[in-house]
C-alpha cells in the first residue's frame, strides 16, 4: 500500500478512466479504497471499490468486477445512502450480465431501479431500466422488454424528444 493520499489516488484513477486506461485506472481505485479502509473512512472505501469494479468491467476482468463491487451495497444500505446503494447493485447487475449471469442480473437491475426510484433519481432509474429491458430483449422476452421499457421512459424526469416520440410509438395500439 502506497502513502499516497487516497483522495489523489482517487483523481488520478478517474483521470486514467476518462482516457480509457482501464487497468492503470482498476489500480488507483483498488489503492484508493484501501487508503480509506485504513482511514476507517468505509463510505469513500466502498465508493472507491464500486470505481474499481466499472474500471475492471471495462478492462475485461469481468469475475473480479463482481467481486470488487460485492458488499458494498450493504455499506450504503447501512449509512442509509440509497442513491449510492442502488449504484452499487447496479455495478453488481452489469457484472453479473457481463458474466452471462441473465436472471440474478435481472434481478439485481430490478432492485436498483426501486432503490433509484425511492430516491427521487428518476434518470438513473430509467438508464438501469433500460438495461433491464435490453436484457429482457437479449434473452427473447420481447413483450416484458416492451413494458420495461415503457417504465424506464416514464422514470424519466426529463425526457429527450426522441424519449417522448419512442413513448408514443410503444403507446400505439397495431
Amino acid at each position: 500500500m502506497s502513502d499516497v493520499d487516497p483522495t489523489k489516488l482517487a483523481e488520478e484513477g478517474k483521470q486514467a478512466f476518462e482516457k480509457k486506461q482501464f487497468d492503470l485506472a482498476a489500480d488507483l481505485f483498488r489503492q484508493a479504497a484501501d487508503g480509506y479502509s485504513l482511514g476507517r473512512a468505509e463510505l469513500l472505501a466502498a465508493e472507491m471499490k464500486n470505481n474499481f469494479s466499472v474500471a475492471l468491467l471495462q478492462a475485461g476482468k469481468l469475475r473480479e468486477a463482481l467481486e470488487a463491487a460485492l458488499g458494498t451495497d450493504q455499506i450504503f444500505a447501512e449509512a442509509n445512502d440509497i442513491k449510492r446503494q442502488a449504484m452499487a447493485i447496479g455495478n453488481q447487475a452489469a457484472a453479473l450480465e457481463a458474466l452471462e449471469r441473465y436472471e440474478a442480473a435481472l434481478a439485481s437491475y430490478e432492485k436498483s431501479a426501486s432503490l433509484f426510484a425511492q430516491a427521487n433519481e428518476g434518470d438513473l432509474q430509467a438508464m438501469v431500466m433500460k438495461s433491464a429491458a435490453a436484457l429482457k430483449l437479449k434473452s427473447g422476452k420481447v413483450t416484458e422488454s416492451a413494458f420495461k421499457m415503457m417504465g424506464a421512459l416514464e422514470a424519466k424526469q426529463k425526457p429527450t424528444f426522441f424519449d417522448r416520440m419512442l413513448k408514443f410509438l410503444i403507446r400505439l395500439k397495431p
